[in-house]
């Protein structure tokens, strides 16, 4: 019996479609909209994790090993997160 394999991340995938599509039906005209703030915001997120990689080259959060300096890898790991959710943030706040 083969097991079915599952992409990861595809309950939101679903989620997202249904979404979309509920936005389509309640207001068609609003689609071009949504197609920007996502953009924007994805593009943000891209633009915040080469931010990071920019500033830090030599902090990168793969660059420690996790079970020696994992304090590093930590501090590396949620340094990272804040700046890509910063920048997500400020762009979203400027849509």
């Amino acid at each position: 019996m083969r097991k079915i394999i599952v992409p990861r991340l595809s309950g939101w995938l679903v989620a997202s479609v249904v979404l979309f599509a509920l936005i389509g039906w309640a207001s068609s005209s609003q689609i071009p909209v949504v197609i920007y703030k996502l953009s924007l915001v994805s593009l943000s997120a891209v633009l915040g994790y080469w931010l990071d990689r920019s500033l830090f080259p030599w902090a990168r959060p793969d660059s420690f090993c996790p079970w020696e300096e994992s304090l590093c890898c930590a501090a590396a790991m949620i340094r990272r997160a804040i700046i890509v959710a910063a920048i997500c943030l400020a762009v979203a706040l400027g849509l």
